[in-house]
């Protein structure tokens, strides 16, 4: 039988922001208060984009003494989840550099010295990863390595910082591409192929290992001593994933944050000539499954529209908007999100009226129509992946859970429901944290095992929203 309740904390770092969660989790409990959030933003240098590793871990820090101080009977362990694919090089312990954002456009040449190694098929039949062009394996073809000794991803380099201790969680490793998707383990070949040491790789641990106990000064510093460090699913759409709500096999999700993640979760990759051609990639899941997905642009097409605007002098209210929007029925342009032109930060809307005049489409006039136009074409890109969701993987979707900060927009929620014509349930908003905290409280003890028992717990315990498709 599960013990009585404990309370975890967890560190979880999105793309644009981060917080610091503490999860109260117990037989029917699962309650969870955020005690520090911040901004993650990007930092411009002479050589390009990069994170601010040091000002997330100080924020962090902050946060675990909070939470800490907030939690009467102890905190049973921390864990960090973050964004994918970004790193940190490291030598002799000490980090080497600033680590690049996924954004900068400096990949270019590592995608195309990966693929005259290893063409992209056999790619794709070694790591089941789609095609992005800041995927790591292309990040360090084309980065001066210099005499960096290991590599960390970021939560991991987190997780280093608090323990001393240096290792690679698994769902965050399969997002490298240098991962073998059918063994889950590095592939030595294919990272000797591409011209990197297989000694910058670290030890694998898997979701609910305790990778160790925090040193003495970060327990000194967030009033901890030897509090348990524990993996869980790193790669924040893999706690995120394990966060939905699901309740039958005819369920897909979609993770929507600065991305969206539309998928399905399985129990093996597809690795088909027809997965690859339709860029859906394999990434690991927790407790061994799949996540068979493909990344479609996100809310990250809102925040830039309108930090854009608030620039300029002429701020808004996202609801107000969103609300105003909603009354916007004719001349809705639907445009193609995934068009590159939409991946680096910037003003999207004079982007978007580009697009419509190079295809002489109607262009949005004023903040509603654009709005609407924007969540249209998100709504249609959901509509598409889960279309090919079902074909790949021959499963029937027929209900879509919608998790993270895009299931609080209404209108994004029910316009994926009119375009999919398949329900939409909306929330937990805060579904990664929630997959973080629940992989610690099983590894403690405190809930049941398997992953049905964990999303039972969740679907009895958060509220979810329900959309219908208009005719």
């Amino acid at each position: 039988m599960p013990n009585a309740s404990v309370s975890v904390a967890a560190i979880d770092l999105g793309a644009s922001s981060g917080r610091v969660m503490v999860g109260d989790v117990g037989p029917g409990r699962l309650d969870l208060r955020a005690v520090a959030r911040f901004a993650n933003e990007p930092v411009v240098l002479q050589d390009g984009l990069h994170w601010d590793p040091l000002d997330l871990y100080r924020h962090a820090l902050d946060g675990l003494w909070t939470a800490a101080s907030q939690s009467p009977d102890g905190l049973g362990s921390v864990a960090v989840d973050s964004w994918a694919v970004d790193y940190a090089l490291l030598r002799a312990d000490r980090m080497v550099g600033v680590p690049f954002h996924y954004r900068d456009d400096r990949t270019a040449g590592g995608v195309k010295s990966v693929h005259a190694r290893v063409p992209f098929a056999e790619l794709y039949a070694r790591n089941g990863l789609q095609f992005l062009p800041f995927n790591t394996l292309y990040q360090l073809a084309a980065d001066d390595l210099g005499d960096a000794d290991r590599l960390l991803m970021i939560p991991d380099l987190i997780g280093f910082w608090l323990t001393g201790r240096m290792v690679t969680e698994r769902t965050n490793a399969s997002t490298t591409g240098l991962l073998d998707a059918r063994t889950g383990q590095w592939d030595d070949e294919l990272i000797q192929r591409i011209g990197l040491q297989r000694s910058l790789f670290t030890d694998l641990v898997e979701p609910g290992d305790l990778i160790g106990t925090v040193s003495a000064h970060v327990g000194e510093r967030i009033g901890a001593p030897g509090l348990d460090v524990t993996a869980v699913g790193s790669h924040d759409t893999a706690s995120a994933v394990l966060g939905v709500p699901i309740q039958s096999d005819d369920a897909a999700f979609i993770s929507c944050g600065t991305w969206g993640l539309v998928g399905v979760e399985l129990d093996a990759p597809i690795l088909s000539d027809a997965a690859r051609e339709a860029n859906f990639t394999n990434e690991g899941g927790v407790d061994g499954t799949t996540r068979f997905l493909t990344n479609v642009m996100g809310t990250w097409l809102i925040s830039q529209t309108l930090r854009a605007w608030e620039r300029d002098g002429s701020p808004v209210v996202l609801a107000d908007l969103l609300d105003a929007a909603a009354e916007v029925t004719d001349g809705i342009t639907v445009f193609d999100v995934q068009d590159p032109r939409f991946m680096p930060p910037g003003d999207m809307s004079a982007r978007l009226y580009d697009w419509c005049r190079e295809r002489g489409v109607p262009v949005p006039i004023g903040k509603p129509a654009v709005m609407r136009s924007i969540v249209e074409s998100l709504a249609q890109a959901f509509a598409d992946a889960l279309e090919a969701a079902e074909r790949l993987s021959g499963r029937p979707i027929r209900v879509v859970h919608v998790v993270g900060g895009g299931s609080l927009n209404r209108l994004l929620c029910q316009a994926t429901a009119d375009r999919s014509g398949r329900r939409v349930l909306a929330g937990p908003v805060e579904a990664t944290a929630i997959g973080n905290v629940l992989v610690q409280a099983r590894a403690l003890g405190a809930v049941g095992g398997s992953l049905e028992e964990l999303r039972s717990l969740i679907a009895s315990t958060q509220d979810v929203t329900s959309f219908t498709p208009r005719s």
